[in-house]
């Protein structure tokens, strides 16, 4: 099978001399499409660099990542800007949920920065599915972190990307919610047909993973 993203020797430096710090240290990562993969790491690690990577929000210094078999870094920012939109779902801990948009607005915008047209019944299938159907008028500042966390599931999946990127999604949650929305985004996912990469320091939510990745001092030591 064809892997859905792939890294090739990455490499992603900080600093010179004494103060260089190898974030991301020649790391070969391989992601089968409709995998729900772990990536886990102390403080540190380099996990949240590899993930920023993995969605082209940062370029590296060296290496390759694939996406489809496609080397995104050799696009340039404005078509890789919309590669990103297309192919990646983004969650992070969070939220980065627009304060001003209610639950509707926040879903569709992606969207619509995209030019394209909502397809209604497929958000809604979403949004259903997330238990948001009731508060779609509602704005952030009057839900619950847990509730704002579905928002941001339901966000990353309504165009259809192939990849959904979860930066400690939990992080912010208590230990049941937690539980909670990364069965969610787990069984979304897989309804949906897409492929989950999630970053975390939490074993247990890990151990919900089809596989884990372990990360320390920016190389795999475990996958």
């Amino acid at each position: 099978m064809k892997a859905i993203l792939e890294t090739k020797n990455l490499v992603k430096y900080y600093g010179t001399g004494e103060n260089l710090v190898k974030a991301i240290d020649h790391t070969d990562i391989r992601i089968e499409p409709g995998e729900f993969v772990a990536v886990v790491g102390r403080s540190g690690s380099g996990k949240s660099t590899l993930l920023h990577m993995l969605g082209g929000l940062d370029r590296p210094d060296s290496g390759k990542v694939l996406i489809e078999g496609r080397d995104i870094f050799r696009l340039k920012d404005e078509r890789l800007a919309v590669f990103r939109r297309r192919k990646i779902g983004f969650i992070f801990q969070s939220y980065n949920l627009v304060p001003s948009l209610n639950v509707w607005e926040n879903i569709v915008l992606p969207i619509g920065l995209d030019g394209r047209k909502v397809d209604q019944e497929y958000v809604m299938d979403i949004i259903r599915r997330i238990g948001m159907e009731d508060r779609l008028h509602a704005l952030p500042n009057t839900l619950s972190g847990g509730q704002q966390q579905r928002v941001a599931i339901a966000r990353a999946l309504a165009s259809r990307p192939a990849i959904i990127l979860a930066d400690e999604p939990t992080g912010n949650l208590d230990s049941r919610t937690e539980i909670e929305v990364v069965n969610l985004l787990k069984n979304c996912v897989t309804e949906y047909g897409q492929t989950l990469v999630m970053i975390t320091h939490d074993e247990s939510i890990a151990q919900m993973a089809d596989r884990m990745i372990v990360i320390e001092d920016g190389k795999v030591v475990r996958a």
